[in-house]
């Protein structure tokens, strides 16, 4: 008898999270119902997937296989959810990105959403990357080129840095302080960037963006932002040209069995259009015409 579906799923969250107790308490089941049905698995396909030990388990070459074939399963069977709920509700578009490219979008919503629009849209702000393969989000902006042969991508241009402070030279500004980004936060590379050159004059943190943002505009200090974000804002004045070094692409992406979906592809193509006419505003050149 070949392996369920649901079988896959519990293989599924034992190679991934390495060991049977954490699987546990992602499924629910105790441990020993794991590793019964893990070995029934095993034991159906006529070879080990895993080696065991006091450490968790670690895929065999067999089980490295099976995990692609199983990820493989798993989308199609979330496509297939996704469709079963499309044709029972609204389809609802899931948009990722980072924190400053979700809150651009957000201030431009009347460009990509309307009331008589036949599905809804769904902001999903991560600093880390989100899984559009698995169906996580159906369109994200990201800045770099997808590496993933299951994504279709489309450049969008450059996106500039530069740093910015409150216009008047008031309390760190004056005196010539920064503002960073508290250890335990987010540390993106434009925070690296401030750590490894200004680290002596930083005075004040935030742990998040937003927090940086009003800690500058409240004239703590000098910090870096993306210049569609500084630019943009009345409370804050670029100090000096943009970074060459900060300069990140911005790319458009999707997942190539999705893109052609009507309504996916027509949040798609609003974004498209909306960043093209910003263009000017990423690349740190002004404000968009």
């Amino acid at each position: 008898m070949d392996p369920s579906w649901n079988d896959l799923k519990l293989f599924l969250q034992v190679a991934r999270l390495g060991g049977l107790s954490a699987a546990a308490t992602a499924t629910g089941l105790s441990p020993a119902t794991l590793g019964r049905r893990v070995a029934a698995v095993e034991q159906q396909l006529g070879q080990p997937l895993f080696l065991r030990s006091q450490k968790g388990y670690r895929l065999t070459p067999a089980g490295e296989d099976l995990l692609v074939r199983a990820e493989e399963v798993e989308t199609a069977m979330v496509a297939v959810k996704r469709w079963a709920e499309g044709a029972a509700a609204q389809r609802v578009v899931r948009v990722s990105a980072g924190p400053w490219t979700s809150a651009f979008l957000a201030r431009h919503i009347g460009r990509l959403w309307s009331p008589s629009d036949p599905f809804g849209i769904e902001f999903v702000t991560a600093n880390e990357k989100v899984d559009i393969g698995r169906r996580n989000a159906d369109i994200g902006i990201r800045n770099q080129r997808p590496s993933e042969q299951w994504l279709a991508g489309r450049s969008m241009g450059r996106v500039a840095y530069g740093l910015y402070a409150r216009p008047e030279l008031v309390h760190g500004v004056s005196a010539g302080y920064f503002v960073g980004t508290a250890s335990g936060g987010y540390q993106t590379h434009s925070a690296r960037w401030l750590q490894a050159h200004h680290a002596d004059r930083i005075a004040i943190r935030g742990n998040d963006a937003l927090g940086v943002l009003e800690l500058v505009a409240a004239g703590a200090g000098i910090s870096v932002f993306p210049c569609f974000v500084g630019d943009s804002d009345p409370r804050l004045a670029r100090m000096a040209p943009p970074i060459p070094e900060l300069e990140t692409d911005h790319w458009l992406v999707c997942h190539h069995e999705e893109r052609h979906v009507p309504a996916v592809r027509t949040v798609t193509e609003r974004i498209a259009t909306l960043m093209h006419e910003h263009s000017r505003l990423f690349r740190g050149e002004g404000k968009a015409r």
